[in-house]
């Protein structure tokens, strides 16, 4: 696994999102998202969405993701 592959499925659900992921060892990952789409949503409902999209590979392929989710307005934008 790598980070633009994580970027792409996140893209891929949350397709107004602003992402950064990074990581050096293929299993280990952190990643702010910034999208409208969490407006209204508490923060553990914001990563069951970022996790959705990824789906199985949460746990397999992506051992753990450290998680900022952030609308424009918290990121200050």
């Amino acid at each position: 696994m790598d980070c633009d592959t994580i970027k792409q499925l996140i893209q891929a659900t949350l397709s107004d999102a602003n992402i950064h992921v990074s990581g050096d060892d293929g299993v280990h990952f952190e990643a702010t998202v910034v999208s409208r789409q969490f407006e209204g949503l508490n923060r553990l409902k914001r990563h069951r969405l970022v996790y959705g999209a990824l789906g199985d590979r949460m746990g397999g392929e992506i051992h753990a993701l450290s998680l900022t989710t952030l609308t424009p307005e918290e990121q200050g934008g």
